[in-house]
């Protein structure tokens, strides 16, 4: 029972700290992160321990199918450069850096686990960093790089802290032995999430009920990632996947009535584990600040803070300027490389300070071995990597997007437009096919429709309001398809797609509402919305 009361507070309390964080426009892991330090001092609060192995699985694996299954394939690939070069060259270079400065600081840290603690604090989240930045509405392409980064960082990151993880314990693992697993582990992954993401595809499209689809896409996941785990693949890698292969079809094998809420039950999802794995870490740093000496873990903790933030300032701006030369005018320009678009200075320094770590960089954290050597020294280290750049760079990214004057380019805006014409010619075209008449007497129809039912409670309706049931049927579905053809050539991006399909699912939400005339459906609300 104290278990449970404990779990209810948190949450309440985290519920209270992201309202006063939308308030103040501040990442509300920011201030979620410091109560989890103030947990750490506050006396009397029970300690709280987790199975390592159960913390990537229950806290990791949602929140980052969530993450891929919103993110742009269309813009990944156009900016495959950049996402690429952070996913990899940044995590790397990070690595190294933190490793370096953790083994000179503290002489008895083996290389192996100076490198794991690397590992753990390389990746950044984005959530942070775009919490903040969808407010502000910079430049698309930033929001692309940025959540593109934070899906494939965490792969590459926890790859080489499984392997340092393992050295460790058990021995070294040879450079042959990494490079062979990389190509095993990325390979494996790729076709494990698309024939599962094609089994879970056929499954769901025969499910109708709300609450079963809800619970089956939940437990889907987690069976992704474990099964990936049993089989010695990446987790990580397999989710993104997974979720990417996903998303392509949902729009047109799951229902409206069910896609919709399914995806605010997921947004809750997401927000409860976030503010979990935030305060739940305070709750083992308790074991750490009761113990003698932890203070001398301030100095390194320090250290690799400061060593965090400035190799990735480094990397972006280093490999900004490098691009920039790349693309300068010479020559025929005809002959320039036209799927290179180099980061402005500006637009560097803001990818650059989005450098929040938060919930990957925990879970890896509380995974640790309980006897791994250093263990209370790198969770320290890594909790404080974890506050000091959601606080720091968190709370200053707002005034530096402002001084530094990087403003939406409209590209979405204009995609969303696009489609908003496109389907609704698709959907006119539709009508004028099945012999609907103009649009205005579509929409005549359709208010007839809802005032006979309202009037009359009919139970069948007759064979008029089944016609143009009908038509309005035909033509949302119209409108349905053309939107997956626009998004499917490349017209359009998924974040114009997804603001229109939702526009799409309430109109179709709509009709249903209109033609359903069952006792069930008089007799309650409907709670689909």
């Amino acid at each position: 029972m104290e278990v449970f009361e404990l779990v209810i507070a948190l949450l309440l309390g985290g519920v209270v700290l992201a309202a006063v964080a939308r308030r103040m426009a501040t990442p509300y892991p920011a201030l979620v992160a410091i109560a989890g330090a103030a947990l750490a001092l506050l006396p009397g609060v029970p300690v709280l321990v987790l199975e390592p192995a159960l913390v990537l699985t229950l806290f990791v694996a949602p929140v980052l199918l969530d993450a891929a299954f919103d993110a742009s394939q269309r813009d990944l690939r156009r900016n495959w450069h950049a996402v690429a070069g952070l996913a990899l060259g940044a995590v790397v270079l990070t690595i190294i850096v933190v490793a370096v400065v953790a083994h000179t600081l503290v002489p008895g840290l083996s290389w192996t686990a100076a490198i794991a603690l690397g590992a753990i604090v390389a990746p950044p989240d984005a959530a942070a960093a775009t919490a903040v930045l969808k407010q502000l509405r910079p430049p698309n392409r930033l929001l692309v790089i940025l959540e593109g980064e934070s899906l494939f960082n965490d792969a590459s990151a926890l790859l080489i802290y499984r392997f340092a993880v393992a050295a460790s314990v058990t021995g070294l693992v040879s450079g042959w032995s990494f490079a062979g697993t990389l190509l095993g582990v990325g390979v494996g992954s790729v076709v494990l999430a698309l024939v599962l993401s094609r089994i879970v595809l056929f499954i769901v499209a025969r499910i109708e009920d709300l609450p079963t689809i809800v619970v089956f896409q939940f437990c889907s996941t987690f069976a992704v990632w474990l099964l990936a785990e049993r089989l010695h693949l990446s987790g990580i890698l397999t989710v993104v996947i997974y979720a990417m292969a996903l998303s392509r079809r949902s729009a047109e094998t799951i229902a409206a009535r069910v896609r919709l809420p399914s995806y605010a039950v997921w947004e809750v999802a997401v927000f409860v584990l976030n503010v979990l794995a935030f305060l739940l870490v305070g709750l083992q740093l308790r074991q750490i600040v009761e113990r003698t000496g932890w203070t001398e873990y301030i100095g390194v903790a320090a250290a690799v803070c400061v060593a965090v933030i400035l190799s990735r300032m480094l990397w972006v701006t280093g490999a900004a300027a490098v691009s920039r030369w790349r693309c300068r005018p010479r020559g025929d320009a005809r002959e320039q490389p036209r799927d290179i678009v180099a980061l402005s200075g500006r637009a560097a320094w803001i990818v650059g300070w989005c450098g929040m770590r938060g919930t990957v960089t925990l879970a890896a954290a509380l995974a640790l071995p309980v006897n791994f050597p250093h263990r209370n020294l790198i969770f320290f280290t890594s909790f404080a990597v974890v506050l000091v750049t959601l606080v720091v760079q968190g709370m200053t990214l707002r005034p530096l997007l402002t001084w530094l004057d990087v403003r939406d380019d409209g590209s979405v805006e204009r995609e969303v437009k696009l489609a908003r014409v496109e389907t609704l010619r698709a959907a006119l075209e539709a009508v004028r096919e099945s012999g609907g008449g103009a649009s205005a007497d579509v929409l005549r129809r359709r208010y007839e429709l809802r005032l006979r039912h309202a009037e009359h409670n009919e139970e069948d309706g007759d064979s008029e309001i089944q016609q143009a049931a009908q038509i309005i049927r035909v033509a949302t579905e119209a409108e349905r398809r053309r939107l997956i053809a626009l998004r499917n050539d490349g017209t359009i991006g998924d974040a114009a797609f997804q603001v229109v399909e939702q526009e799409v699912d309430l109109k179709e939400l709509d009709l249903q509402q209109i033609v359903e005339s069952g006792p069930e459906v008089r007799g309650k609300p409907h709670k689909s919305v």
